[in-house]
């Protein structure tokens, strides 16, 4: 029986760095590569970046670099979009996870419409595949979405935990999970490996504890503010050993 992994999202190291080094520089910093390494050192299973059609935070460069550098499976989140499809099948990731994506919103704040965009995920899913690669779609706990996912054949899912996450009512929080619970039983009975993420911290992660399946739980914002205070090796240390309660089933 396997333990629960945590892959760490390092954007918002590059998200401080482009607030002032958008350009090279001699003195650029925060350096995304001693950040990862720091995540690694602290148990970090994997490593994820998204890069984003609008390159707001992580650059092409840091992806190159992230996949040369760092001994641990990368994870690259996309939109399926051609020009960064183009440079991740240079990159080759070990995931890439495919995402919503809209320029206006601060981070992704729904999952894929599978429904709406089925042939071309489908398509898209075998190019990726077809290098390689494994396919992960983020996506909402809804049924209709999963079973889509599986006849794209996906290799996994990550599932959306944005409206569990930020669920006040304890009413709302349960009925979040629920969803969460059932949507992963779904996907496990189609042989989809069930992944987690988005919004997820110390506060709330133990209820996820309830949701069966899970493979590897992504956290990034959490992790990286509470490394302004403790470090990022202690804060993905930290949170690894919360995470080692989970019962893998």
């Amino acid at each position: 029986m396997g333990i629960l992994k945590l892959g760490v999202n390092i954007d918002h190291v590059a998200t401080l760095r482009q607030a002032r080094y958008k350009d090279c520089s001699h003195n650029v910093e925060p350096d995304l590569i001693q950040a990862a390494n720091s995540a690694v050192r602290g148990g970090a299973d994997s490593i994820t970046v998204h890069l984003r059609e609008d390159r707001r935070h992580i650059q092409d460069k840091d992806v190159y670099n992230i996949r040369e550098l760092i001994d641990k499976p990368l994870n690259l989140e996309m939109a399926n979009v051609s020009n960064v499809l183009k440079e991740a099948l240079k990159i080759v990731p070990d995931y890439i996870c495919l995402v919503p994506e809209k320029r206006e919103e601060l981070t992704t704040e729904g999952g894929l419409d599978v429904v709406t965009n089925y042939s071309d995920l489908k398509e898209t899913t075998k190019i990726i595949q077809d290098k390689g690669i494994l396919v992960s779609y983020f996506i909402d706990p809804d049924f209709e979405q999963i079973k889509l996912a599986a006849d794209c054949n996906a290799d996994m899912i990550e599932l959306h935990t944005g409206k569990f996450a930020n669920a006040t009512d304890s009413s709302d929080i349960e009925v979040e999970l629920q969803r969460l619970i059932k949507a992963s039983k779904k996907a496990h009975a189609l042989d989809l490996i069930v992944n987690a993420g988005h919004g997820i911290n110390t506060l709330n992660v133990n209820s996820l504890f309830d949701v069966p399946h899970l493979t590897e739980l992504n956290v990034g914002h959490h992790l990286i503010s509470n490394s302004i205070i403790s470090g990022i090796e202690n804060s993905v240390r930290e949170f690894k050993k919360a995470m080692s309660q989970y019962k893998m089933q």
